[in-house]
């Protein structure tokens, strides 16, 4: 496939395309879920079986609607996995990251074509590159050019530490009072009270935290700290107003869900608008799923109307979705694939908050 296509592909047939990606969408856990399987037992012929059959399907799949990024990036996992197969080379965590990064990369492709949206920003060539030599490269060279590859597409090392859920040191603020201090103990326990409606989100509110409150830092703190605290709590809290069947839906949502689910920061920027000095809050939860380019929601902000608060709060909002998104697929959380989505959909979010997101990722690899 040639450079050029592989960042501008054509779409040949938009009805195929969207039936790949529909397919795709319920491929990938199964993929995930397989990794996560034959990472633990090498050995299962069982477990080896089924995921190179899940990885032999999405190059058909992708050969019948005539996508042929499908194909070229199908094509060189399905060779490392019947190399591993007949014994040649090890299934190892690299191989695995590896794996997922590039199905990653396929769905945010897909998908990026269907609404119009350019591929530059995914590396495509970078990567369709380095499978092809992965796929011919020695037993003892897979692993180094695994990282090499990681590191070439996400920009970021191959090997990234969690994010701590530990509660961040937050300095006083302006216009600190016993009110204020009441108020965000209190917003603190209702998101406490959203995180423990699933054990898939132990950990998320002070993950969220100290993450917004760090970036904030290293932007300069243009932002209240007690307001972007105060938002971080209840961004969400306005999912407790609707059914869970709806928030907590790990499959694939309705047209009726999601139209459900956009009441959310309304509903929360509400509540902090009837509290008194909770405005710039207020302001932050009703914009966090706002996009400069006018593709969020509820209003279809874009640019300069958009606070802040909000922009940065967008880019945190959807590194923890990420995370939540491979722990439903049956992986543990994979901060790199995370951090990698973000910046390869970095067009959807403020290009002025990026950049210190992500200093503050690069300062939790160095510590």
């Amino acid at each position: 496939m040639g450079i050029r296509s592989s960042t501008a592909p054509a779409v040949q047939d938009r009805e195929a395309l969207e039936e790949f990606a529909d397919v795709l969408t319920d491929r990938a856990p199964e993929i995930e879920r397989d990794v996560a399987r034959l990472l633990k037992s090498p050995a299962d012929r069982e477990i080896t079986a089924d995921l190179f059959r899940a990885i032999h399907n999405i190059k058909g799949d992708a050969s019948l609607c005539k996508f042929e990024l499908g194909i070229a990036i199908a094509h060189p996992i399905e060779s490392l996995m019947a190399r591993f197969r007949e014994g040649e080379i090890a299934f190892t965590e690299l191989l695995a990251e590896l794996i997922l990064l590039a199905v990653d990369r396929l769905e945010l492709a897909a998908d990026a074509m269907l609404v119009g949206r350019t591929l530059e920003h995914l590396r495509l060539p970078v990567l369709l590159e380095g499978l092809e030599l992965l796929a011919q490269s020695s037993a003892d060279e897979v692993d180094d050019r695994c990282a090499e590859l990681i590191e070439a597409v996400t920009g970021f090392p191959s090997v990234i530490a969690d994010i701590s859920s530990r509660a961040p040191r937050i300095g006083t603020g302006r216009g600190e009072n016993k009110n204020t201090t009441a108020d965000l103990q209190f917003f603190r326990s209702l998101a406490l009270q959203l995180e423990s409606r699933s054990p898939l989100f132990k950990g998320r509110t002070m993950r969220v935290l100290r993450l917004a409150m760090e970036t904030n830092k290293a932007s300069g703190g243009p932002i209240d700290p007690h307001q972007l605290e105060a938002a971080v709590y209840l961004h969400d809290i306005g999912m407790m107003f609707l059914p869970e069947s709806v928030w907590l839906k790990v499959g694939k949502m309705t047209t009726e869900d999601k139209a459900q689910l956009r009441n959310h920061p309304g509903l929360a920027a509400g509540l902090l608008q009837r509290i008194p000095g909770w405005d710039g809050a207020a302001e932050i939860v009703a914009q966090h799923h706002e996009m400069p380019d006018g593709g969020g929601y509820p209003g279809a902000l874009q640019g300069e109307s958009i606070c802040s608060g909000a922009k940065l709060l967008a880019i945190v909002d959807a590194f923890e979705a990420v995370m939540l998104k491979h722990i439903h697929r049956g992986k543990n959380r994979s901060v790199l694939r995370a951090i990698a989505e973000i910046n390869a959909c970095d067009k959807q979010f403020a290009p002025e908050w990026i950049a210190p997101f992500n200093a503050v990722i690069r300062k939790t690899i160095e510590n």
